[in-house]
């Protein structure tokens, strides 16, 4: 099992997995170069002799500067990048865990399941996001598809959107509750994330000084999903 991406999803993941992990900046790890994954991700023998190294590769890379008006880095790092990871883990029978995001869901009908059909929000974050989740749905042969939000724990921001609501949660509960998922092997779809509360109710939690403030027009209000999977699997202990 392998971490892609060391980030602030990755490097928590590493800890609840205690797996390995290969860095985009440290290792030289290149999402849009799939010519040369090889060097990280396939075993050799005598230049004739292939095989995977991992039988579960976890994809943590994104471009997640989400309100970024600039299609072509959204587009390389989360579509295209997942498009030769799916094609990639095909060829050689390794199972994808990707990541997307519960912003797929902005737009959709109120509390949606994962079988409600998502409607991205109005960016290329959320957009290449809603691609490549369907990519994987489409394509790969074996796959976890995780969609929840994560923040930084504690809240760094001296604001808070008092409006905005969902059932995002600070990166420790989302990783844990993630891993939990991976290490039962479990395959298909899943929302992940916690009771509904608002983006400044979480941010209270660990900042007691916040100030709430209304969101900008641009940002998706509704973030809630439903969870009923999440929790049913969980009390069945499957």
């Amino acid at each position: 099992m392998v971490i892609l991406g060391n980030g602030l999803l990755g490097s928590e993941l590493k800890k609840d997995l205690n797996c390995s992990i290969i860095s985009r900046e440290q290792d030289g790890f290149d999402i849009e170069k799939p010519e040369l994954w090889s060097n990280f991700l396939i075993e050799s023998a005598h230049g004739t002799i292939f095989w995977p190294k991992y039988k579960v590769i976890i994809n943590c890379i994104g471009h997640t500067d989400t309100y970024e008006d600039k299609r072509d880095t959204h587009w390389k790092v989360n579509y295209e990048g997942v498009v030769n990871l799916v094609d990639f883990c095909n060829r050689n029978d390794i199972k994808l865990v990707q990541f997307v995001t519960d912003y797929i869901y902005s737009g959709s009908i109120e509390n949606a399941t994962e079988e409600d059909v998502p409607v991205h929000n109005s960016n290329w974050y959320g957009y290449t996001k809603l691609l490549a989740d369907a990519y994987v749905q489409l394509r790969s042969k074996k796959y976890l598809l995780i969609r929840a939000t994560h923040k930084e724990f504690p809240f760094k921001y001296e604001q808070a959107w008092v409006n905005q609501i969902g059932t995002f949660d600070y990166i420790d509960k989302i990783s844990k509750l993630s891993s939990e998922l991976i290490k039962k092997d479990v395959c298909g779809v899943f929302n992940v994330g916690t009771p509904i509360k608002s983006m400044y109710e979480l941010a209270q939690r660990t900042k007691f000084d916040v100030k709430g403030v209304i969101a900008p027009s641009e940002v998706p209000i509704d973030l809630v999903v439903s969870l009923d999977k999440l929790t049913n699997f969980f009390e069945k202990g499957e």
